[in-house]
């Protein structure tokens, strides 16, 4: 194949324009089976997330950072051939780390307190995800099974806590304390309901982009991502010790999604904390072509869908069912549009 640009560097986005064209499509035949106005159902799908600049940013916007943080977590993973599916897990681990630090240490003044509770959890989220790590090195079991258990684990074992050791101290509802506002995070931008931690991911993702396009680490990273054996092989790369690494900022990024949700929202943990976050931000960072920048655009769209959702149901009663189908529907669409390049880049 001569001249004009090669398919490796057009890959990304081209796999991005067609999973959402192949999305889109498949999204109004669903709406036209299902007896709706697809026009009608987009219509109230961008207003609902779109239109005003306060739905944007007291809705679309907060809706979109814990997707933007479980996402960064997945594309790290992913970026260095480890399939951590585990990041809602990590999640629900960083959400209950804040939420007991939050509560414990109650009476530090807010300058150290935030930093606490979010530090917090992001430990936890490592500890979580430390297991499987532990796992796939030295016993060579798979990380993807592991740390799909490992979810299991921190969902039930949530809705154990808020009905037991941390439920409120009334014992009415299946919920912990909420947190006092030393604890919270401040408003990014006054009068809305978004917070700091939008402005967070922002900054983590790009500080991502840059340690992946401009350090040796990030080399490292992406060497033994496109090859464990050939990097092996190659003896110049210590590839346990990055694999390790990895692991830990990954589950380090995920438990940080709770820690800030709790902080920066709803102010306390309960049973089925996440509707999926975890789950969604695989279709998020594959989307985004696994590249740190692109994966706050994802982030957004997938925000504005969740935002969407509420004013398709109330205005044209499609179910809110429908967007969680989307999420999987983009999925397939990345594999199918992976393939369909892939194999016209091998013509």
């Amino acid at each position: 194949m001569t001249g004009g640009p090669s398919w490796t560097r057009l890959r990304g986005p081209a796999i991005t324009g067609l999973a959402l064209a192949a999305t889109l499509v498949l999204a109004a035949l669903s709406l036209v089976l299902g007896g709706f106005d697809p026009a009608e159902a987009f219509g109230a799908l961008v207003g609902g997330s779109f239109g005003s600049p306060a739905t944007v940013l007291s809705i679309t916007l907060v809706r979109t950072v814990p997707l933007l943080l479980t996402g960064l977590a997945v594309a790290v993973a992913f970026r260095a051939g480890i399939w951590n599916i585990g990041a809602e897990g990590q999640l629900y681990a960083g959400a209950v780390a804040a939420i007991w630090t939050g509560l414990t240490f109650a009476e530090l003044p807010g300058l150290l307190l935030v930093p606490l509770v979010l530090v917090a959890s992001s430990l936890a989220g490592v500890a979580w995800i430390a297991l499987p790590a532990v796992m796939r090195l030295r016993l060579g079991v798979g990380e993807v099974i592991t740390t799909i258990l490992m979810n299991f684990v921190a969902i039930q074992g949530t809705a154990w806590l808020v009905h037991g050791p941390l439920q409120e101290s009334r014992g009415v509802f299946t919920q912990t304390d909420r947190l006092g506002d030393a604890a919270t995070l401040p408003a990014l931008v006054p009068g809305t309901r978004l917070h700091l931690g939008f402005g967070l991911g922002v900054l983590l993702a790009v500080g991502l982009w840059g340690l992946f396009r401009f350090t040796r680490v990030g080399f490292s990273i992406r060497t033994v991502g496109a090859s464990h054996g050939a990097a092996r092989a190659a003896g110049r790369l210590a590839v346990t010790r990055v694999t390790i690494g990895v692991f830990l900022l990954s589950g380090a990024l995920a438990g940080l999604a709770g820690g800030v949700e709790v902080a920066g929202v709803t102010k306390a943990v309960y049973e089925s904390f996440s509707p999926g976050w975890g789950y969604t931000a695989i279709a998020v960072a594959l989307l985004a072509g696994l590249h740190p920048i692109a994966v706050v655009a994802t982030a957004i769209l997938f925000g504005a869908l969740a935002g969407g959702a509420a004013a398709m149901q109330r205005e044209v009663g499609v179910p809110a069912a429908w967007a969680s189908a989307i999420e999987g529907l983009v999925i397939v669409a990345v594999l199918l549009a992976d393939r369909a390049v892939r194999g016209r880049g091998r013509e």
